[in-house]
């Protein structure tokens, strides 16, 4: 038979199995546009701004639809009662770790114009450098400037274009060049500098005086040496200080720094959080989060950072941990969730002019701070970010200690300033800019 024909059926045969496949299979999912054989679903996702493309398709479909990304069917939950009912009614059900292959991999293996980008990223490094390893890093420490690199670099690389596809067709990873690669090997790294400083701790390690979060696992590890299903193990030790590094690190210091940009460009806020701290804290202490109570605006503020900025726009992934009956669709154990964070934070019934920034959002007539249950840039249910405390404290006492001791001051006009995500993927990353802090 001609090689030609034969290469033609072989294709046909491919592209129908996996049309099959796409098209079967267990449970009623819900409806989403017709996915094409291998790609899907993945030439009506923009993967520069993914929350867009599935607020354009909620327009179609309704808030709880299916995409194909590759061959992978994702149901996606858009809105504040969509997202509610799954992650917090059904919590359980819905709390199972999605896939997200390229983190799978990995964890098998004063007065200065400036870009505050290094400076924002330093501080929160430093909190969790103390917290695993009781110690923090000058800022001129080469190992601290070496790795403070690697996460800016990462944050970056995991939230373009690529990553997202390469997430949607993992064997990318495997056959292909891209930045995928200095990702995992930045990531191998940063896990090659903590197994040593595990072993350092190792060496001296006391069992009835434990002095970090590393001391704490390896007392535990010793604890639990009989029990061969335990979890606690050197490789789980690995990953879980590396994910601290990557969460409590670059989610903190990119929300700082495109909230230093906002405030750049609506300088009119900032005098009132500047004036709000000279009333209640005044110039001779320290912020206190004991302070954050009597400070309304600029807790709205805060909040209105948060959502405005919508820095993990469409959460990370979940899974069903079993069948489940979700308004009136068999969803099958093992699929995919995503929910779309900006559907919430952006929802113009709870936010007015939800693309504005305005900290009126969390103000009630009287100026009082309002809550709202629409607040879930930390998302929400089983699996809400385990750091949202720690996060809520830095971004209050850092924030409110630049404004005590420094004014902003822009080279260009402020409302030339662009406030643009450069990426929208997995992190909203704010664009590049410089800043200059003058004394007050």
């Amino acid at each position: 038979m001609d090689p030609v024909v034969v290469l033609v059926i072989s294709l046909s045969c491919i592209l129908l199995l996996s049309l099959w496949r796409q098209r079967s299979g267990k449970g009623r999912l819900p409806p989403g546009p017709m996915p094409l054989p291998i790609l899907g679903n993945i030439l009506q996702i923009d993967t520069k701004n993914i929350s867009k493309s599935l607020t354009n398709l909620s327009k179609v479909y309704g808030p709880v639809f299916t995409v194909h990304l590759g061959t992978r069917p994702t149901v996606v939950l858009h809105g504040y009662e969509a997202v509610k009912e799954a992650l917090v009614d059904h919590g359980e059900v819905f709390s199972g770790r999605g896939s997200f292959p390229v983190s799978d991999r990995t964890r098998k293996g004063l007065a200065s114009l400036c870009d505050p980008t290094f400076l924002l990223g330093s501080a929160p490094c430093n909190v969790i450098c103390s917290v695993i390893f009781h110690n923090r890093f000058d800022y001129k420490d080469q190992h601290f400037l070496y790795f403070m690199g690697k996460f800016n670099e990462n944050v970056k690389i995991l939230s373009s274009p690529w990553i997202q596809i390469c997430n949607n067709f993992p064997a990318l990873l495997d056959y292909f060049p891209g930045s995928h690669k200095k990702l995992l090997k930045n990531i191998a790294d940063v896990k090659q500098y903590v197994l040593e400083k595990i072993q350092e701790h190792q060496e001296s390690l006391d069992m009835n005086n434990p002095r970090d979060f590393i001391d704490c696992f390896l007392i535990k590890m010793n604890e639990e040496k009989g029990n061969q299903q335990t979890e606690f193990t050197t490789e789980a030790l690995i990953n879980i200080v590396t994910d601290l590094f990557g969460a409590g690190t670059e989610t903190t210091s990119t929300t700082l720094r495109y909230g230093l940009l906002l405030l750049l460009k609506h300088p009119e806020v900032t005098a009132k959080v500047q004036e709000e701290i000279d009333r209640v804290i005044g110039r001779h202490r320290s912020p206190c989060m004991q302070d954050k109570s009597s400070m309304p605006y600029t807790e709205a503020v805060l909040h209105e950072i948060q959502r405005y900025i919508d820095l993990i726009p469409i959460n990370l992934p979940r899974a069903v941990t079993c069948d489940i009956k979700f308004r009136n669709y068999l969803i099958p154990k093992g699929t995919t969730i995503m929910t779309s964070l900006t559907s919430v934070l952006h929802d113009s019934k709870e936010f007015p002019n939800p693309e504005k920034f305005d900290p009126g959002h969390f103000l009630d007539k009287s100026g009082k701070f309002k809550k709202s249950d629409y607040f879930i840039p930390f998302s929400t249910g089983k699996r809400i970010c385990a750091g949202e405390a720690l996060a809520r404290m830095e971004l209050f006492l850092f924030l409110t200690t630049i404004l005590q001791n420094f004014h902003l001051k822009s080279l260009i006009d402020p409302k030339d300033l662009d406030t643009t995500p450069v990426f929208n993927g997995l992190v909203s990353v704010p664009p590049a800019y410089q800043i200059c802090f003058i004394p007050i």
